[in-house]
């Protein structure tokens, strides 16, 4: 076999499908998000604002941050030194499993390299503690609570996207005595609606049924303290395991899942994709437990981010571009092709300094590709005129239909 043919044929296939993904090379300032370097791979620089960040509220620059990030790396060093089992556990990661336990209100929490890690691996480990489980996935399901379950060998049940009477049939079918988890999201990144937490409780407590909840677009950002839309609808307590990241909103990376002690030790005990993975750095896990900390009391920051989204989707409107509006952070326009969708990237990151990458097939369903924006505190009036007055004009020019609200 022609093995370098067979690569070639690949990559030229998501060409044809204009589904191919090209990695803009962004250098972030400190004390300058979202403004930022754009290394152009003529060897230029251009200075650009970055609109599709995940760093929701700028906490990858904030000073108490760095500061506990600075403290650390002078104390330990560089890297972990092994997996947790090994050497690999300090106390900065004691210290961030003890905060993100006490935001989520569990017993206890496990970190992990990644929420995707954390995710696929607790999903797939689950099986192996409850023999027989059957797994309820929302059809919308993140690539790596879909993986977790692919993987574990046990019986999957897919419902429709938020469609509780989808998952009341489903559940009714199965064996009463089975055991059962219902895994689904609180915010779905690409249309950003909220899953409906309390019918998913309502159903899991009528048919005897774990809940799983991935809060990764929320930790950071909605209830009180932070830890996301079940604390801020009062529904923690129904939650058995909560999945959520520390590289969005807490702006640092990792990922983790609360939820009792119990059942973090039986996942810390057989789940491969723990034990075996090197820890994160004792400086990375002190500057997101700095985050979370800070983020516990910081209620300004998310109303300033609520309130840059509202305006945004609020000009976007009143321009009759379409975009989806669920009430949450995040704004998609779509564009419902992928050529154009990825024209108008290359023309606002190119024109414009604006950068906001395409989204595409597999992400989104084809026909409904679009443009993600993802305002923060630190996008002020200057940015969003920028940004509205570009697409205004991009609109026009690649003659798009502004008529069709897509919600």
């Amino acid at each position: 076999m022609n093995y370098d043919a067979a690569l070639a044929t690949a990559i030229d296939r998501l060409h044809a499908e204009d589904r191919y993904r090209t990695f803009i090379d962004i250098e972030r300032t400190r004390g300058q998000y979202p403004h930022a370097v754009w290394n152009k791979p003529d060897g230029s620089t251009q200075q650009v604002t970055v609109w599709c960040g995940n760093d929701y509220l700028g906490m990858g620059q904030h000073p108490v941050v760095l500061s506990a990030m600075h403290e650390a790396l002078d104390a330990t060093g560089a890297g972990s030194g092994g997996t947790r089992n090994i050497s690999g556990t300090t106390v900065y990661h004691k210290r961030l499993e003890a905060e993100l336990a006490d935001l989520h209100r569990k017993e206890a929490a496990l970190l992990f390299t990644s929420a995707y890690i954390a995710n696929d691996a607790t999903l797939s480990t689950l099986p192996k503690l409850f023999p027989g489980l059957i797994i309820y996935s929302d059809a919308l399901n993140h690539a790596s609570m879909i993986e977790g379950v692919r993987r574990n060998g046990g019986a999957k049940r897919i419902f429709r996207h938020n469609d509780v009477t989808h998952l009341r049939e489903l559940l009714a079918a199965d064996d009463p005595a089975a055991p059962k988890l219902i895994a689904f999201e609180s915010i779905y990144s690409m249309d950003g609606d909220f899953g409906p937490i309390a019918e998913i409780c309502d159903l899991a407590q009528e048919f005897d049924a774990l809940t799983y909840i991935d809060e990764v677009h929320a930790v950071g950002m909605y209830g009180p303290r932070g830890a996301g839309v079940a604390e801020r609808d009062g529904l923690m307590g129904r939650i058995d395991i909560i999945n959520g990241t520390l590289a969005k909103a807490y702006g640092v990376m990792g990922g983790y899942i609360a939820a009792s002690a119990r059942m973090c030790d039986a996942v810390r005990s057989y789940a491969p994709g723990f034990i075996f993975t090197t820890s994160i750095p004792p400086a990375v896990a002190a500057g997101a437990a700095a985050s979370v900390r800070h983020l516990k009391t910081d209620q300004g920051l998310r109303d300033a981010q609520q309130t840059q989204a509202a305006i945004l989707k609020t000009r976007l409107k009143g321009m009759g571009l379409p975009i989806i509006d669920h009430g949450s952070h995040i704004v998609p326009l779509i564009v419902g092709d992928p050529k154009h969708t990825k024209k108008l990237s290359d023309m606002l990151l190119q024109d414009f300094g604006i950068y906001v990458q395409p989204i595409n097939y597999p992400t989104v369903p084809r026909g409904t590709e679009r443009l993600r924006f993802t305002p923060s505190p630190v996008h002020g009036p200057r940015e969003m005129d920028t940004l509205v007055r570009a697409l205004d004009g991009l609109w026009s020019h690649c003659a798009l239909n502004r008529a069709d609200l897509a919600g």
